[in-house]
């Protein structure tokens, strides 16, 4: 049991956090546009439609009472339009839509931490209730007016007599007793039946947006009435699948109340469709009160989301274990030491077969792990728009790029390095008034680019304010002071820019609520070098200020170079190395300041020796004896001196044993280790860490 209820609360948070992340874009967009277009209030409509059911079937009463309230304000605007909306009440609505998606995501983060939900929510209800009574004391038309004046008339019908002769077949139906909210569960049976017949009315009429209801269909039953009997007997079908109905029974209600003398009033048959009769196929033919033509779209979403699958990620891990083991086995089997100096043409062949399809195999696989980074990026539009607000400066977010994909875990992990450099972005680096910007002769609106693209093996992602930029000379004074940098040195900008990375460094002068915690560009280091990326900071004084995130695309398999020293193997990532070259001893000049140097194309570069670096006793000395790989890294340019090239490999990346890693050996440049075909261990190296261990022993 207890598993079943896992499934079915991963698919509420799942379903929940998607929808959250839909109303935010829809709530920025219409934000900016000032109003809500048709479509984005019968979206919203049907979300919070959508999470009110969801959370009373998991019996999370806070979410469902929120999602119920706003559910109600937007079936005001949606029946009488967003004129109903006064201009000078709308930034309160945007504000109080927005606080209620924090609301709901503060309420799921609780359920997936196991925490007990919020039980005062009154805060939040007073808001939408209040602006409620707004929308309901600013009638637009006469329409509306009749439409309020319609639970009177409701209470008074008698509970079996037909409030409409056009409509005579009814079906009476009681819900189960003591079940509560009984009018939801009414308007639930009201979308049933307009699967089976749109031209209907009901009584009590308007059960989805008077709680009050409840208590009249708990006492009376709840009323269907149709035109003619072969509806009524269609309809019949949606009862046997209601949930909570304990009884129903056919009604002719022209044996019990064979004349009527009111003629059918406007709110009688209007609800018919509290909700647009999406799936009911008879639609279009229904009276127009009855049925809005909003079929169309959602049948083709329908549609769309049938070919879509949700996969938990821990199978996908598990199915790339799998995968990288594959391959392992497959390099092994063709690479046997047993088969060594035998001629096997078929065996070479099926080998050449095998290789191919565990190729195209791994790129499924990998494919399958891969989403666009375009959910992280728009979760940075609500950033933007929330300290605008609260800093009171004007700014826009621009997206480049969103539809680049990267590897699920590794999106999981960019997202807070990335949120963490928007906001240094606006609080930093935009100005603080209009007029600075426009003495500089900027655009009064400030803005944020977020990119993103593609470079082979790698995804590059940059974060650029058009600010301030950053006052170097105030960095490298508070280096000073906090003992990091030397004040007789003379750095370059690059090195300076560099200490706003180290731990603990912040510009802010005063604590605010984005920023000069402490928690800085050190943790987003981090987090970046964690997926085995790296962080680089540029800016120009009063021209702004870039961050440049290098990411690879996965972290479980990669393209490397075997190379050799003595009998030990190590794996150079293919995107680190630029070529590999065989130099004479007259080729090394011998610098003081920077040990061995070697000329390529017009430029030097330092060599680093494998051996040395690592204490290794066996390897190659003389220069000539072994061969130089020219790797970048970062900034930085050098040449590893290594005994031999063995050849280019697709290597499955091992993490390293937490035992292992306790000795501090990412530190000298050792990330991982691979299997490679033979049994034997390659060590994985990252060059960037194999540079900074050389220079701070050499």
């Amino acid at each position: 049991m207890g598993s079943g209820n896992d499934s079915i609360l991963d698919m509420y948070l799942y379903e929940t956090n998607t929808l959250l992340e839909q109303l935010d874009g829809i709530l920025l967009a219409a934000e900016q546009a000032d109003t809500f277009s048709e479509d984005s209030v019968n979206e919203i409509f049907r979300i919070m439609h959508t999470i009110k059911g969801s959370s009373a079937m998991m019996e999370f009463s806070s979410l469902m009472t929120v999602a119920h309230r706003i559910e109600d304000l937007f079936f005001l605007v949606r029946e009488k339009g967003m004129d109903v909306v006064p201009e000078q009440t709308r930034p309160d609505l945007f504000d109080m839509l927005f606080q209620a998606v924090d609301f709901f995501r503060g309420e799921i983060e609780k359920v997936e931490n196991d925490e007990p939900l919020s039980q005062s929510i009154d805060h939040i209800v007073n808001k939408i209730n209040s602006l409620i009574d707004k929308i309901q004391g600013n009638p637009t038309s006469e329409e509306p007016a009749e439409a309020e004046s319609a639970p009177a008339s409701e209470t008074a019908a008698p509970a079996v007599g037909a409030v409409n002769q056009d409509y005579l077949f009814g079906i009476h139906v009681f819900f189960d007793e003591g079940s509560g909210m009984e009018n939801l569960r009414a308007f639930m049976l009201i979308n049933s039946v307009k699967d089976y017949c749109a031209d209907f009315i009901t009584h009590p009429t308007n059960v989805e947006t008077d709680p009050s209801t409840s208590d009249i269909i708990a006492d009376q039953g709840f009323l269907v009435w149709f035109r003619t009997s072969e509806e009524r007997d269609n309809a019949i079908h949606a009862m046997n699948g209601a949930g909570s109905v304990r009884e129903y029974q056919p009604v002719d209600a022209a044996k019990t109340s064979p004349a009527p003398e009111a003629p059918p009033a406007a709110s009688e048959t209007k609800p018919a469709s509290p909700a647009p009769a999406k799936e009911s196929p008879k639609a279009d033919a229904a009276p127009a009160p009855a049925a809005k033509p909003a079929a169309a779209p959602a049948a083709g979403q329908q549609h769309a989301k049938e070919s879509l699958i949700s996969v938990n990620l821990s199978k996908l891990d598990q199915l790339m274990a799998v995968v990288s083991e594959i391959v392992i086995t497959e390099s092994m089997v063709t690479s046997s030491p047993d088969l060594k100096g035998l001629r096997l043409d078929n065996f070479t062949k099926s080998a050449r077969d095998l290789r191919k399809l565990t190729d195209d195999l791994q790129d499924v696989s990998m494919s399958l792990r891969m989403v666009p980074v375009s959910g992280t990026f728009q979760k940075m539009n609500r950033i933007v728009r929330d300290m605008s607000k609260k800093l009171g400066k004007k700014a826009k977010l621009t997206l480049i790029g969103e539809d680049t994909e990267v590897d699920k875990t590794i999106v999981d992990s960019i997202g807070d390095p990335i949120m963490h450099i928007v906001r240094n972005s606006m609080d930093h680096g935009l100005e603080e008034n209009e007029a600075d910007r426009i003495a500089a002769g900027k655009d009064p609106v400030g803005e944020v680019i977020l990119s993103a693209r593609h470079t082979g093996s790698e995804v590059i992602i940059e974060i650029k304010d058009d600010g301030q930029g950053v006052d170097t000379q105030a960095v490298l004074n508070k280096a000073i002071r906090q003992g990091l940098a030397a004040p007789d040195h003379d750095y370059s900008q690059k090195e300076i820019l560099n200490f706003l990375m180290m731990p603990g460094f912040s510009t802010n002068t005063e604590v605010t609520e984005y920023s000069g915690r402490g928690v800085g560009m050190d943790v987003v280091k981090k987090n970046v070098a964690d997926v085995g990326g790296t962080v680089s900071i540029s800016s120009e004084w009063g021209k702004g200020m870039t961050t440049t995130l290098k990411i690879p695309l996965t972290m479980a398999i990669m393209d490397g170079m075997e190379v050799s020293v003595g009998e030990s193997m190590f794996t150079i990532p293919i995107n680190s190395i630029h070529s590999s070259l065989k130099v004479s001893a007259k080729d090394v000049i011998h610098d003081p300041a920077q040990g061995e140097m070697v000329k390529i194309r017009d430029n030097f570069y330092p060599i680093i020796r494998a051996k040395e670096l690592f204490c290794m006793e066996q390897g190659c000395d003389n220069i000539e004896d072994g061969i130089l790989m020219w790797v970048e890294a970062g900034e930085h340019s050098y040449c590893l001196f290594v005994d031999e090239l063995i050849g280019e490999h697709q290597i499955v990346v091992k993490p390293l044993p937490n035992y292992v890693n306790g000795f501090g050996v990412k530190n000298f440049g050792i990330t991982g280790c691979s299997i490679l075909g033979d049994g034997s261990i390659s060590i994985i190296l990252d060059v960037i860490n194999v540079y900074t261990a050389a220079h701070n022993i050499f």
